[in-house]
């Protein structure tokens, strides 16, 4: 699906940039919690949006949970455009220290994810998964991510539906003060099996060493 991609950049507004053949460029830029609050407002008020527990929300109170968030040691938010419009809202996290901390067998290289796309006057086919490829695309674009876990409520099957189309595996359920969750994980290998083109040449390039170590310890095992 992924025509071209370029790795994260720290010192561009936009950290992200791909391009899908269906739905055009998506971009992912960091949010600004003051500036993007009404934006963000209308999508996480609306009735779509009730797994993502914000409904009641006001703009200032929009804004003030994102600028928590933004200042966390440990979380991120960002924004996504679609051909330069916003389009949809990115939340990164670790999981070994929030949200999921304690409640999973954490491992080295962990990013927690949460995903949210605008409402839709008119759906676009495939535009969802468009989405939640870039998103993955972006987070192991960092070479420090060894695997992205999220933890979607049980109840909401067209995002559990949505994970296993990117290699998700489901781990278990998980009790959380809000929800109960499907815990899932991603690594890098089973996000390029289950995506194809769909990744950034370094995520190839990893892809191949663990061929070839694969290979090599096949060959000492025989010998």
């Amino acid at each position: 699906m992924s025509e071209r991609s370029e790795p994260f950049d720290r010192h561009s507004e936009v950290l992200f940039r791909r391009t899908d053949a269906r739905v055009g460029e998506l971009a992912v830029r960091r949010l600004d919690p003051e500036a993007d609050a009404p934006t963000v407002h209308a999508w996480v008020t609306h009735p779509k949006a009730v797994f993502w527990m914000m409904r009641d929300a006001d703009v200032a109170g929009v804004a003030k949970e994102y600028r928590e968030i933004v200042d966390h040691p440990h979380r991120d938010a960002f924004l996504g455009l679609v051909n330069g419009r916003p389009a949809f809202l990115v939340e990164r996290y670790d999981p070994a220290r929030v949200e999921l901390a304690g409640r999973y067998d954490a491992e080295e290289g962990d990013a927690g994810m949460h995903f949210l796309c605008a409402p839709a006057e008119t759906p676009v086919h495939g535009f969802t998964l468009a989405v939640i490829t870039t998103v993955m695309e972006l987070l192991f674009a960092d070479p420090a991510t060894r695997r992205v876990v999220v933890e979607p409520d049980v109840r909401n099957t067209a995002v559990h539906a949505l994970n296993a189309a990117v290699g998700f595996e489901v781990a278990g359920t998980v009790a959380l003060p809000d929800k109960d969750a499907l815990l899932s994980v991603c690594t890098r290998a089973r996000f390029l099996a289950a995506t194809g083109a769909a990744v950034s040449p370094a995520l190839a390039a990893e892809k191949a060493a663990e061929k070839a170590a694969e290979k090599a310890a096949e060959k000492g095992v025989r010998e």
